[in-house]
């Protein structure tokens, strides 16, 4: 996916007029079969990171391999990942990044997420990078393969809308037949499960909002991008318990939450606090940053899947280099509405085809503490 910024943020969005609208439909109770869940025990069995490739927004984020191959060193050698999420569009970028992550040893989840284009031009961008993956898988790499993730968001045609954002804004003013919606929704995603079986022979999956309606039988992992907030813990593992029900291995395939106080609270929104209109655009409001806050919700959030049977759990996500950190401009500082672990500096703010460097947030320290010691637990250090 490379997305802009808002719309690669939107991954996880609360959708409460078109849930209400699925439930009023009767379909939000068909989402997940009946039966007993699984016996909890404890074990997060693989911990990754969401790394995303694309083009970049301006000539200074552009995609480099050279940065790509010393960020995913990092991941394994100093984030202490096992997996690494690699997401976006464009199949050169994917198989590179793929290739790099599977060369130093690290599990690859890879998920192609090409959208605003044609259903064909979107399954046939599918297809090159699942081939790759099956190459991958039979040279020996650990690889899963993702058909995409919230199609509904990214795949014309299933909601109003020519743009993610229109469709954002169709969804959330209740401009969408919910039952209308879904048929299409569950044909588009058959169609990509057939594509992903077609080439790719290993471990299939798909990455799903909350509260999406999927057929998880076509599939061999059950994905989740999770942003939720409970004060409990226990909520937690009653909410993400209904995704077990299937009996099949379940991957939260995002989780994260933005810098600033009150940012777990706004969930899958919490990128919400930019004011595009603006130039240069501007934080709305009076936040307050906090790395504290985002470091203590993936550290909470990393508690319960341990105690749940997880197969994997990966944090959106490394890096967001169109959202630059400006220390001594808070009202500029875009950073507070990114997801990222990790901060990114530009060595001239106000010039599109300035460099740039990251810096790790309090978040990217706390989570290879724990990544560090769930690798010794694995017997991998």
């Amino acid at each position: 996916m490379q997305k802009t910024r808002g719309v690669k943020a939107t991954k996880g969005i609360r959708r409460a007029q078109f849930l209400a609208g699925m439930a009023s439909a009767g379909l939000a109770a068909a989402v997940l079969p009946s039966g007993p869940a699984r016996a909890a025990r404890r074990g997060l069995r693989h911990h990754g990171v969401v790394y995303t490739v694309g083009q970049g927004e301006t000539p200074g984020t552009a995609f480099s391999a050279p940065r790509m191959r010393e960020d995913i060193r990092i991941i394994r050698d100093e984030l202490y990942a096992d997996t690494v999420d690699v997401t976006g569009d464009g199949v050169e970028r994917l198989t590179a990044t793929a290739a790099e992550a599977a060369e130093r040893g690290l599990r690859v989840w890879l998920q192609p997420t090409l959208g605003d284009v044609p259903e064909r031009d979107i399954l046939e961008h599918l297809a090159e990078t699942g081939r790759f993956a099956e190459r991958l898988r039979r040279q020996g790499a650990a690889v899963d393969l993702s058909v995409g993730c919230e199609f509904w968001l990214f795949v014309p045609g299933i909601v109003p809308g020519a743009t993610a954002l229109e469709r954002i804004r169709n969804l959330l003013d209740g401009r969408v037949d919910p039952v209308a919606m879904q048929r299409r929704l569950d044909r588009f995603t058959a169609k990509a499960a057939a594509v992903g079986r077609s080439v790719f022979h290993g471990r299939l999956s798909y990455a799903a909002a909350q509260d999406d309606r999927v057929d998880w039988r076509l599939f061999d992992i059950v994905g989740i991008d999770y942003y939720a907030y409970f004060p409990h813990k226990a909520d937690h593992v009653r909410e993400l318990s209904r995704y077990l029900r299937w009996g099949k291995p379940l991957a939260v395939t995002e989780f994260g939450t933005c810098a600033y106080v009150g940012a777990p609270e706004a969930g899958g929104m919490g990128w919400d606090v930019v004011d595009h209109d603006k130039k240069p655009e501007e934080i709305k409001g009076d936040l307050v940053r906090s790395e504290r806050t985002q470091a203590a919700y993936l550290t909470q959030l990393l508690d319960v899947f341990s105690s749940m049977d997880l197969y994997a759990a990966m944090a959106f996500e490394f890096v967001t280099p169109d959202a630059p950190h400006r220390p001594d401009d808070p009202r500029h500082d875009l950073d507070m509405a990114s997801y990222a672990i990790t901060r990114t500096v530009k060595d001239r703010p106000d010039d599109p085809h300035s460099d740039w460097h990251w810096e790790p947030k309090q978040a990217f320290h706390a989570l290879a503490d724990r990544y560090r010691a769930g690798r010794r637990e694995g017997g991998r250090e």
